[in-house]
């Protein structure tokens, strides 16, 4: 396996409806580090890099209100070896525990905060488990409820990318967190327990890149199907780096979008355009994978088509605001074709069930 877990942490919060109050009880104090702590800790991690709303921050420079240290300071007293590990979690469990209070919220679960090693990246993960019920039957047909740790569930989460914030502590996206939630910003609460600011925007920088590449094929003069070529290849490149957990690079397009006629690659073509967009960045996958496809969805009718087919075999009418599709889907003829024929006998005369 290759996550290496350091130190890990589990705490439970949760709150009395009849009085407010923030109950916190805090979980042992060494918890070992063996097979099923492994698999339940790259399941999580493999669970957050799933998630495709996540944004990504710094540390805020404010200071704590009053004597209360601030998560960076508590956790720069565990990775500077001033305090142990099960310290900061209690510390760390305690500030949050003050937030949820501040913000008269109904959060329960269990915090858990893990400091490991994935693919020779350092992370410091904290995250609000919730708790989900689930009901089993015994041979005598008794059934009993219990809890368990709803990992699928999880929204609240934030990781900190240890490599990244101790070489470039100015950066702006060395925390990366889950981002809304049904009803409530994560950042309501969450953030301000790790005193975390939102830095790069990711969606924007997305869009950003998106745009370039629409205006590199056009100014180009690619015609459509080498246009398309130019999405997908685009596509293919940002999977890649997202099912690897790593940022998307400008130079790196470059090289999979030169123009070997005009001698002239994508990272030329932004430069010289002056796009407000980084060098690299994490990008957001969900944006970039409408590059290829127009798609939409209302009043019972879902359409899905690639770009290179409209004005072609996909013709959108402005004007009655209508779509016609020339070549239609073998699958979807073939129902169209059923339908017709059922129809037809429906209605014809001389069959025997209308006799």
């Amino acid at each position: 396996m290759s996550l290496i877990i350091s130190n890990i942490a589990l705490h439970f919060l949760s709150k009395i409806e009849e009085t407010g109050e923030v109950t916190l009880r805090f979980g042992p104090e060494n918890i070992e580090p063996g097979l099923k702590i492994e698999n339940f800790v790259d399941s999580l991690h493999k669970i957050y890099n799933s998630k495709g709303s996540k944004a990504y921050g710094n540390f805020s420079s404010m200071p704590a209100e009053g004597d209360a240290a601030r998560f960076v300071d508590i956790m720069e007293s565990y990775l500077g070896e001033a305090q142990s590990f099960y310290t900061f979690s209690t510390q760390a469990a305690n500030l949050l525990k003050n937030e949820i209070e501040k913000y008269d919220l109904a959060e329960t679960g269990y915090l858990i905060v893990c400091h490991y090693e994935y693919m020779g990246g350092r992370y410091l993960l904290a995250a609000i488990i919730p708790i989900s019920e689930h009901y089993s039957v015994d041979g005598e047909l008794n059934i009993s409820a219990d809890q368990h740790l709803d990992t699928n569930k999880l929204q609240l989460a934030a990781r900190i990318d240890l490599f990244d914030y101790q070489q470039n502590a100015d950066g702006n996206r060395y925390i990366s967190f889950i981002k809304g939630r049904a009803g409530r910003k994560v950042s309501d609460f969450f953030l301000d327990f790790l005193g975390c600011e939102e830095g790069i925007n990711s969606k924007e920088q997305t869009q950003t890149l998106v745009q370039a590449v629409e205006d590199y094929v056009s100014i180009n003069q690619l015609d459509p199907q080498e246009k398309q070529e130019a999405r997908k290849e685009l596509l293919s490149y940002c999977k890649e780096q997202k099912a690897t957990d790593q940022d998307v690079s400008i130079k790196e397009i470059g090289k999979v979008l030169k123009n070997e006629e005009e001698g002239k690659d994508f990272y030329s073509f932004c430069q010289e355009q002056a796009y407000p967009i980084e060098e690299t960045f994490p990008h957001d996958q969900a944006i970039v994978n409408k590059v290829t496809k127009y798609s939409g969805y209302g009043s019972g009718i879902s359409v899905s088509f690639e770009r290179g087919h409209l004005g072609q075999d996909v013709v959108y009418n402005a004007a009655n605001d209508s779509l016609t599709i020339y070549k239609v889907p073998p699958n979807l003829k073939a129902q169209l074709l059923a339908l017709l024929e059922n129809e037809a006998q429906k209605n014809n005369p001389f069959n025997d069930e209308n006799e």
